[in-house]
């Protein structure tokens, strides 16, 4: 053979570092610092191995090629970003987002401080290129974060799991213990076991005997969570310190508005699992349907069109509801929605209802109010007819004092009514490390632990002071509240005892899921899965 071809034909599958592919891994590795990117190990280890392979030039240009896309899916897949898949389910409700609200979101997402640290990066990578073999850096850091993830390895030790105890005063959780160290598997039969025992739970109306005729008012709140009303200082608003019975461990169960309103009208059953929110429910699971028997009329009012997303129909169709009462029409409009759709002011919606209600015969009354006021993206009218940006703290003070002032007006006209204030979910107003601001696609704590409270209008009570619901509880156990409430004040009791009407109510373990991942609490540490992976991981407790 002729040495003159071999040589360059050798030289030609010479192994060559990664050159800027550094980069990659090294930004990879302090996004992992951060916290900000779930690794994944075997898809770094392969596209780093093909990355290597010594290739003709021709090839290894089709390679790079190749790789650019491959390599940015990869990134997108390790991020908390909502999949593609779920994207492209929503791409119809996303075209009615305008223009204004998607250059809100884009903002969010662009961090001039991610572009500063990539800025510093690059300039760090040309510093040091010549004189240190960043090739062998990054092959260091892959194998570091490699070996704990690949399939087979020891787990981490981990502390002994011990059971929170329960609220003094309050029957334990019916929720599994923990099981184990807190590995996928122990995790899947935790969760399994949750939706086992809530299937057979249910509160039951049949049994009841009527007591003193009320009304029943269902505050339906979009995006109002206890993380966002200590964001805008309005954790302590006189409306909230004006409630009879204030649940402060309150669960939504989701993150979203359609759910959320399915898991509400199912209240009278246990906490299922998002799939199967879109089967048919038992009528003894449809809180509406159990009213009706029990003599009430619902009424159902939006301070919006109800167009978007269906959800108008779909909220209908799922739980036998009438049409809205009146039009969002026929109010005048305060806000524009975030598809350019207009919003009552919630005291315009609620002085609506109650007039129609003055002159009504109906003994009992069930209304539905649903409100998003406080919903993402929201604009401000102004007087030239164009519309700015919202703040979220000014709108919740809005809503709070309209709502403080409808229970006053309440009080005065003296009809006995049940007032419930349950929000669907939080804002995500401030965000974390994971979700940008107002992303919900990870239902966490600080987006489903909202503020639910009742107050007691007009109704007999027995003396005692407001009482503070302290354990895990959810929409099981605002049903209970309802039947005895409904059953009205024991015999030869003047009134309500609110401290019996709270004494053990039904406890719900933490356990909140959207269509594209599920939180739990295990063991007193929150995790995370996302479908579309399936493994189980510890959700950051500082995600800010």
């Amino acid at each position: 053979m002729n040495s003159s071809v071999a040589a360059p034909a050798a030289a030609g599958l010479r192994w060559h570092g990664l050159g800027l592919w550094n980069l990659y891994f090294l930004g990879e590795f302090a996004l992992v610092w951060q916290g900000v990117l779930n690794f994944q190990a075997l898809p770094n280890l392969l596209l780093v191995a093909v990355l290597l392979l010594p290739l003709p030039r021709w090839a290894a240009h089709l390679r790079t090629l190749l790789a650019v896309p491959a390599g940015l899916a990869l990134l997108y897949r390790q991020s908390w970003l909502p999949p593609l898949a779920r994207l492209l389910e929503h791409r119809d409700e996303l075209r009615e987002f305008s223009a204004a609200y998607v250059l809100e979101l884009a903002e969010r997402v662009f961090d001039w401080q991610w572009l500063g640290a990539a800025a510093l990066l690059l300039l760090g990578y040309r510093l040091l290129a010549p004189w240190l073999r960043l090739t062998t850096l990054s092959l260091g850091g892959l194998l570091w974060l490699a070996v704990p993830a690949l399939p087979g390895a020891a787990p981490a030790p981990t502390a002994p799991l011990q059971a929170a105890a329960p609220a003094a005063g309050s029957a334990p959780a019916p929720a599994p213990a923990a099981d184990g160290p807190p590995d996928s598997a122990a995790l899947e039969r935790y969760l399994g076991d949750f939706y086992q025992r809530e299937g057979a739970r249910q509160v039951d109306f049949a049994a009841a005997q009527p007591g003193p005729a009320f009304d029943l008012l269902l505050l339906h709140i979009c995006s109002m969570s206890w993380d966002d009303l200590r964001a805008v200082g309005l954790d302590q608003h006189p409306l909230l310190q004006r409630l009879d019975i204030r649940f402060d461990d309150f669960n939504s169960a989701t993150a979203y508005s359609g759910p959320a309103a399915l898991r509400l009208q199912r209240a009278s059953c246990g906490q299922s699992s998002h799939a199967a929110l879109y089967e048919p429910a038992p009528p003894r699971c449809q809180l509406f349907e159990q009213l009706a028997r029990l003599g009430y009329r619902t009424d159902l009012v939006l301070n919006h069109d109800g167009r978007f997303d269906n959800y108008l129909q779909s909220i209908r169709a799922s739980g036998n509801l009438p049409a809205p009462l009146f039009p969002v029409s026929s109010l005048p409009r305060a806000l524009v929605g975030f598809d350019a759709s207009p919003i009552a002011r919630d005291r315009d919606a609620l002085d609506a209802w109650q007039r129609q209600r003055q002159d009504d015969p109906a003994a009992r009354v069930s209304l539905l109010y649903q409100s998003i006021t406080l919903h993402d993206g929201n604009r401000r009218l102004l007087a030239d007819g164009g519309t700015r940006s919202a703040d979220y703290g000014e709108r919740a003070r809005n809503l709070l004092d309209d709502l403080d002032a409808f229970l006053g007006e309440l009080e005065r006209r003296g009809r006995p009514t049940v007032v419930v204030l349950i929000p669907e979910h939080g804002a995500a107003l401030k965000g974390d490390r994971l979700q940008i601001a107002g992303l919900r696609e990870i239902p966490t704590p600080s987006i489903t632990h909202i503020p639910v409270g009742v107050k007691l209008v007009g109704l007999p009570l027995a003396g005692g002071a407001p009482q503070r619901v302290a354990a895990p509880s959810s929409y099981l156990a605002l049903t209970e509240l309802f039947a005895r409430l409904y059953a009205g004040p024991p015999a030869g009791q003047g009134g309500f005892d609110l401290a019996a009407l709270v004494r053990d109510l039904p406890q719900t373990a933490r356990v909140a899921e959207n269509s594209g991942s599920v939180v739990l609490d295990y063991a007193g540490q929150t995790y995370v899965r996302l479908q579309e992976r399936g493994q189980w991981l510890p959700y950051p407790q500082n995600g800010r």
